[in-house]
């Protein structure tokens, strides 16, 4: 098995560590009661106003109607190995205010911190997630009679790490490229632009 545990210049939690999204996923159900949990931790995270701007359209393999729905809102390459996974779900931004009708500019920055939410507590299942800007909001918006003033922004594949053999060879490459991030000094900064803050300068 791939390790993929993350490299760190500094401690973080184990569960950010191993953390990571792959494309192969085992042809095996996620629990209802994880994924209940899953999506529990997505409905605790922090939100302007408390807004709770995100909405999420599931579909699992126990209803193939439904999950290939799903699947026809993803772009092409996207499907190729998401077709694979047990759950799929588009994530949705609420763009305005629900409290005064204004427009919201933190919609899309809180959906993110629900996916975050999501992602830690999927990785303390045991379960992988993997997230994708790649799909087609207007058809998601046409088969889902998503209303005006929300806007399909994401989707997520959700269930077990699968067997990368399985993958095209693209996607092969792909899963075993090591994980890398940019250091600290390249986007925490002080006093201006560019300019590394001292708490990320090694001395």
């Amino acid at each position: 098995m791939l390790d993929k545990r993350a490299s760190t210049d500094y401690p973080i939690h184990e569960l950010l560590a191993t953390r990571w999204s792959p494309y192969a996923f085992q042809n095996r159900p996620v629990p209802e009661a994880d994924l209940l949990s899953v999506f529990e931790a997505a409905r605790w995270a922090a939100s302007s106003f408390n807004e709770q701007p995100w909405t999420y359209i599931v579909a699992t393999k126990e209803d193939p109607e439904q999950f290939q729905q799903v699947l026809s809102c993803l772009v092409e390459f996207n499907q190729i190995w998401a077709q694979a996974a047990p759950v799929l779900a588009l994530g949705i931004a609420s763009l305005t205010f629900a409290r005064n009708g204004q427009a919201n500019r933190a919609a899309v920055h809180d959906l993110g911190l629900a996916a975050g939410n999501l992602l830690v507590e999927a990785t303390a299942r045991g379960i992988f997630v993997h997230q994708m800007l790649g799909i087609l909001p207007d058809k998601a918006r046409e088969i889902f009679d998503i209303p005006e003033g929300f806007e399909a922004w994401t989707a997520i594949a959700i269930g077990y790490r699968g067997d990368p053999t399985t993958l095209p060879d693209v996607l092969k490459e792909r899963e075993h490229m090591p994980r890398q991030r940019k250091p600290l000094s390249q986007f925490v900064f002080s006093g201006k632009w560019g300019s590394p803050s001292p708490l990320v300068v090694k001395r």
